[in-house]
C-alpha cells in the first residue's frame, strides 16, 4: 500500500492551519442574519507565498457583496465552506452572503436562489451548480451584466465562470477506489456504490472516477455493481440496505459524499453485514465510524480552503485578474492510522 495521508493538489494555493474557526454571523439560506455554529474546521493559513493571481485580489472598502450559492446548507461541509468564504471576505473587505438549498436534490430552489443573488446586484457570484443546464439562462443573464462568476466545489458546464475552485474529484475518487482494492485484497465478491447525485459535475466525477479505476485495476474476483443514487442520509441508508439484501456476496461499499457515506455506515450497521466501507468528505458520523473501525477510511477535501479561494478569486476577477482555469484545493486519504495527524485534522470538519 502506498503512503497515505498526503495532500494532493495540482495547483494548491495555500495550506490550512490548526487554529479552530470561531462561530460566525452571516446571511443564511433564507436571507436572514443568523449566528451559526462553527463546523470545527480550521482557518486557511495565509502566511505562505501567493500565486500571481492572488496578488490581484485588492482589498475593497467593505461596501460590496460577493454572493455564494452553494449546493446545500445543512451539511457541515457547506458550513466549513462558508467559514472559509467569510474569512476571505473579512480579510479582503467584502461582505459575503452564503446561501444554498435545504438539500442537494433541490435544483429549483437553488435556481431561485441564484436569481435572487443576481437581483441583489452583487460584485461577483460564486456558484456550485446542482444542475448546470437548469442554470444556463441565468448564467447568461449574469454574464450580460458583467458580474464575474466563480464556480466552486462542482464545476459548471459552461464557459461563463472565470475559474473553478474545486477538488480534483476524479483523482480523489480514484484514490478511494485504490484503497478499496487494497483493503479487499484476498477477498472476492461484490462492491456497491451509493453516489450522491447524477446531475452535478461533482456527482458524475466522483462516481465515474471510482468506477473507471476499479474496473481497470481490481482483480477479477471483485465485481463492481451498478451505482445507486441517494443524496440524503436516510435514503442512502435505505439504499445501502437494499444493495446488501440483493447481493449476499457484498464485501465493500463506496459513498461519494458525506451523506452517502454516512448512510452506508448506518445501513451496514443495521444489517449487521461485514462490509468494508470507503467514503468521501468528512462529518462526525464518518469520523466516529473510522475511529471505531466501522468505516475503513475516506477521502477528504479542504472545504474551508474552497470557500476562501472562491471569494479571493472573485475579488481578483472584480479587479480584472487573469485566473487559472482551475484552482485545485487538494484532497487526502485518511483512516484510523492518520486521522489525528495535523495535516489531516486541518481538513476535517464535524
Amino acid at each position: 500500500m502506498r503512503p497515505i495521508g498526503r495532500i494532493v493538489a495540482a495547483a494548491a494555493v495555500g495550506t490550512l492551519a490548526l487554529g479552530m474557526a470561531a462561530c460566525s454571523t452571516s446571511t443564511d439560506a433564507t436571507g436572514g442574519s443568523t449566528k451559526t455554529e462553527s463546523s470545527g474546521a480550521s482557518k486557511v493559513d495565509t502566511s505562505g507565498e501567493q500565486q500571481d493571481w492572488e496578488k490581484e485580489a485588492v482589498k475593497g472598502d467593505g461596501s460590496q457583496t460577493i454572493y455564494l450559492v452553494s449546493k446545500g446548507f445543512q451539511h457541515r461541509f457547506w458550513q466549513a465552506v462558508k467559514e472559509g468564504a467569510e474569512q476571505a471576505g473579512e480579510e479582503l473587505g467584502y461582505k459575503v452572503s452564503f446561501v444554498g438549498p435545504q438539500d442537494e436534490t433541490k435544483v429549483t430552489e437553488q435556481t431561485d436562489q441564484l436569481k435572487s443573488a443576481l437581483d441583489s446586484g452583487p460584485a461577483a457570484i460564486g456558484f456550485a451548480a446542482l444542475d448546470s443546464n437548469a442554470a444556463a439562462d441565468l448564467l447568461s443573464e449574469i454574464k450580460s451584466k458583467n458580474i464575474p462568476v466563480v464556480a466552486f466545489d462542482s464545476g459548471v458546464e459552461s464557459d461563463i465562470p472565470v475559474t473553478t475552485v474545486q477538488t480534483n474529484n476524479t483523482k480523489a475518487a480514484e484514490e478511494a477506489a485504490q484503497h478499496m482494492i487494497e483493503l479487499l485484497k484476498g477477498k472476492s465478491g461484490s462492491v456497491g456504490m451509493v453516489c450522491h447525485d447524477s446531475t452535478s459535475t461533482t456527482g458524475k466525477q466522483r462516481c465515474e472516477g471510482f468506477k473507471e479505476y476499479f474496473k481497470a485495476n481490481a482483480p477479477a474476483d471483485l465485481k463492481l455493481l451498478d451505482e445507486q443514487i441517494a443524496g440524503e442520509v436516510t435514503k442512502a441508508a435505505d439504499t445501502s440496505k437494499s444493495i446488501i439484501q440483493a447481493n449476499s456476496d457484498i464485501v465493500g461499499m463506496y459513498g461519494s459524499n458525506e451523506a452517502a457515506a454516512s448512510g452506508i455506515v448506518q445501513g451496514v450497521a443495521e444489517t449487521g453485514k461485514d462490509v468494508t466501507v470507503v467514503g468521501f468528505d468528512s462529518g462526525k458520523t464518518q469520523i466516529d465510524a473510522i475511529k471505531a473501525g466501522k468505516e475503513a477510511g475516506a477521502v477528504t477535501q479542504s472545504p474551508v480552503k474552497i470557500g476562501y479561494y472562491t471569494v479571493k478569486a472573485a475579488v481578483a476577477a472584480i479587479n480584472g485578474a487573469k485566473l487559472p482555469t482551475v484552482i485545485d484545493s487538494g484532497f487526502a486519504w485518511y483512516d484510523k492510522n492518520n486521522i489525528d495527524d495535523a495535516g489531516i485534522k486541518a481538513n476535517l470538519y464535524e
